[in-house]
């Protein structure tokens, strides 16, 4: 897939993912921050299906979505995206910025969103803030989304299995917050969009123009007139253009005899 592609693709991806979170978005808030049908048919089939060993599971899983976890994966895979000790670097840098600044944009939403969690007698976990969107969702989505893509576009013949692995850990995650009674399910819901849509538009602006590539590796869309090749890395010319030259002034008399000393 070409660069141009696989960025309109991403912006795709993003303003969808964006568009539903901002519709989901809307009719938690028309309802005033009360649970819809589906959310509650849910937590109370969880509350029905709570063995212990279960809930222990559940426990474990939900906290790799927050602390250290996600912020190692998110390196991981930038380490993986990166072919060279430099472009390792910044990938990883980006990785994790966008990790980061997902967090800060999404604690803006819930705090502006202020969606009461469900009752606290039904909750198997400790929890904390408001609801919408599922901070525990977001933020293991963001870091699943950046690992597979890495992984994807690394290629290999593990990349693919891995990469689902990856994946249903991140949706497991937001699954556990329902389970253990901490979240409505449009939380979660939510928090899939919110991450889907903010890494679409991170992977959009890194694929339109690379940080690490430098302005003489841009390729340019406008043929170099012939006659006229570019510079080398130098800025001057190559040694082929130079010794094209000598060969032409050695069949023109005239330049042969002006570059013969007076």
């Amino acid at each position: 897939m070409k660069r141009g592609d696989a960025a309109h693709l991403a912006v795709g991806c993003g303003l969808g993912a964006g568009a539903a979170f901002g519709l989901l978005t809307m009719v938690v808030a028309g309802h005033d921050g009360r649970p819809l049908s589906v959310d509650r048919a849910l937590l109370t089939w969880s509350l029905g299906h709570r063995p212990d060993g279960a809930v222990a599971f559940a426990h474990a899983l939900t906290t790799t979505g927050t602390g250290a976890v996600p912020y190692l994966l998110a390196a991981l895979a930038g380490m993986v995206a990166g072919r060279t000790r430099r472009r390792r670097a910044l990938a990883v840098a980006l990785c994790l910025a966008c990790l980061a600044a997902g967090q800060a944009l999404r604690y803006a939403v819930m705090v502006l969103v202020s969606r009461p969690r469900p009752p606290h007698a039904d909750w198997a976990t400790h929890a904390s803030g408001w609801a919408f969107p599922s901070g525990h969702t977001t933020t293991a989505a963001l870091a699943a989304g950046l690992l597979i893509v890495a992984l994807l576009a690394r290629g290999g013949r593990g990349g693919t299995p891995l990469a689902l692995v990856v994946g249903c850990w991140g949706a497991a995650v937001g699954l556990t917050r329902v389970y253990l009674g901490v979240h409505w399910f449009t939380d979660v819901l939510g928090g899939w969009l919110f991450a889907l849509g903010w890494l679409g538009l991170c992977l959009a602006a890194v694929t339109l123009r690379p940080p690490w590539q430098r302005p003489y590796d841009v390729v340019r869309d406008d043929p170099v007139p012939a006659g006229d090749p570019p510079p080398d890395a130098a800025g001057g010319r190559t040694d082929t253009t130079r010794e094209t030259r000598e060969d032409h002034a050695a069949d023109d008399p005239g330049r042969r005899g002006r570059s013969r000393p007076a």
